[in-house]
């Protein structure tokens, strides 16, 4: 997955303003306790950190972005 594609589905999940909030703030388990901006830069690969997105908001992620 490239990384505008992932920004593209974040943005549709939450909206702009929370995708970001969500990408700078939130921990998640999934990522070893980094932020969605913090697995990103140390070079996690965006498909593990969409999945990580995924099992952390199963309800917020519509199925067709999954």
């Amino acid at each position: 997955m490239r990384l505008t594609d992932f920004w593209t589905r974040l943005e549709q999940t939450f909206g702009p303003g929370y995708a970001a909030s969500i990408a700078a703030d939130q921990v998640l388990p999934q990522l070893g306790g980094r932020t969605i901006e913090q697995a990103l830069a140390a070079g996690e690969q965006t498909v593990v950190v969409w999945r990580a997105v995924v099992a952390a908001y199963p309800d917020r992620v519509p199925a067709r972005l999954r």
